[in-house]
Parts: C-alpha cells; structure tokens; sequence
C-alpha cells in the first residue's frame, strides 16, 4: 500500500463513521455533518439522548449504536450495519478516549494498560477494518484522527493520555504515507475544553493557560468541528498533518 498515487482525486466523504458521538466534541461532530447534509454513524459506550434524538430526526442519514470502541468484534457488526443501512463508509473520525488525572506515578498499571488501549489500540484496529473495507471495494476516503495538544506539549498528570495521543498524531503521519494517497489521513488537535480543564489541572494551572492564550478563551467544540468537516469534505491536498486548535496557547 505503498506505491504512488495516480493523480485521481479523493472526493468528500458521503457516509462517515464518528467512534465516541454521544456527547461534548463527537456529538458536535455529527450534529455538523449532518447539517453538511453526510450520511452518519456514530457510536459510544453509552447513547445519550442528545444522539437518540438526532437518529430520530434523520432517520435515513443517522445510524447510531452502543459500542465499546476496545470491543473490536462489536465494531466489526457495526461497521457491516452501517454499510448495509447506509451504504459504504468513506470517511472516519477517530473521537473516542478516555482522560486521565492522576500523575504518573500514582496511576494504577491497569489504567495505564486501559488508557492505552482506548486511545491508541483501538482508533488502530478500527481504521485498519475500515480502510480495509473501503481498498477491497476501491474506495477513496478520508480518515481524521482527533489527538489532543497535550501530544506536542507536556501537562502534569497526562502522561498515558499525552503518550496516546502522541502516537495516533505519528500514525496519522506514517498512514498518509502508507496509503499513498487513496486517502488523506490528518489529526486535529484541540487545546484543551473547559470541562477537561476543571478534572485535571487545578485553578492556578488553568488561568495561566488562558492567559497565555492570544484568543483569550479556552477551546469550544465549535471551533473544532468547522475544521473536522473541512477535512472531510472539502477539496483539499492537506494530507499526514496535525492541525492545531488552540488559539495559539502552545506557542
């Protein structure tokens, strides 16, 4: 999968599949795809009913599942679900993760293990099932992995969740190679969310972020998405990079 591309170009993304779309970023997620007019599945451990309901109001553009992402032949049934409902997937978004608040020392060795596997392993073997799918069929698509600032820059009682995200912003690069561009694989990497902000780093920690922040403000779902959907739909040569969304806090 590593010889030259021809000079075909890799359309939109009709039907694209968002792991962890339940709620915060990958809920924002679908909701603007589908208001793109994309056909979606998303799946998460748990369906909120923020995502039931928009399965209800799409119900021929939305299809919605409960998955562990770690659970890979639950994914393999959804994937197959997914293409038989919607037709074949050619878009991904790798969204689903688990955080992590405890400094490195004190983190337990299971959590380390279950850190690594949600947010490495997993966002893995997923694309690998769906990019395979989508060569046996010769399918171009667009893969978007959604990494975090945190693998660029260094946060006390981060270190799985910076090493994870870390190495999916290192596939992405290493991916877009392999592929030779059938498809364009980027990450996009979010500072952080308040939400994320208020259980990890203490009060003093996060006025020094915002403050430190050209824009002024920490990051918003709404600020992400716009760039997501770019990746995804629009024509485009970026391909193997890692786009930053921080109002410029890491520089």
């Amino acid at each position: 999968m590593s010889e030259p591309a021809d000079t075909q170009l890799v359309p939109p993304s009709s039907v694209v599949l968002v792991s962890g779309g339940s709620r915060g970023l990958g809920l924002a997620i679908v909701t603007d795809l589908l208001d793109a007019g994309v056909r979606v599945a998303a799946f998460a451990r748990t369906i909120t009913p923020e995502l039931e309901k928009l399965a209800a109001e799409h119900p021929d553009r939305v299809h919605v599942g409960s998955v562990d992402v770690t659970d890979l032949p639950a994914a393999q049934s959804f994937v197959r679900a997914v293409e038989q409902r919607l037709g074949p997937i050619d878009g991904i978004v790798n969204n689903a993760a688990m955080g992590q608040d405890s400094l490195h020392a004190h983190t337990a060795t299971d959590d380390i293990a279950r850190i690594i596997e949600t947010n490495l392993t997993a966002p893995l073997q997923l694309t690998r099932l769906v990019i395979r799918r989508m060569l046996a069929k010769g399918l171009r698509g667009r893969i978007v992995n959604i990494t975090s600032i945190c693998g660029q820059r260094g946060f006390p009682g981060l270190v799985a969740y910076s090493a994870t995200k870390g190495g999916m912003d290192a596939a992405t690069r290493s991916l877009a190679r392999e592929l030779g561009g059938r498809m364009l694989v980027n990450s996009v990497a979010p500072g952080f969310f308040a939400s994320e902000m208020s259980a990890v780093l203490g009060p003093t920690q996060l006025d020094q972020i915002v403050r430190r922040t050209p824009t002024g403000h920490l990051t918003e779902p709404e600020e992400v998405t716009p760039v997501v959907r770019m990746l995804l739909r629009e024509h485009t040569n970026i391909n193997g990079q890692v786009i930053v969304v921080d109002g410029a806090a890491a520089i």
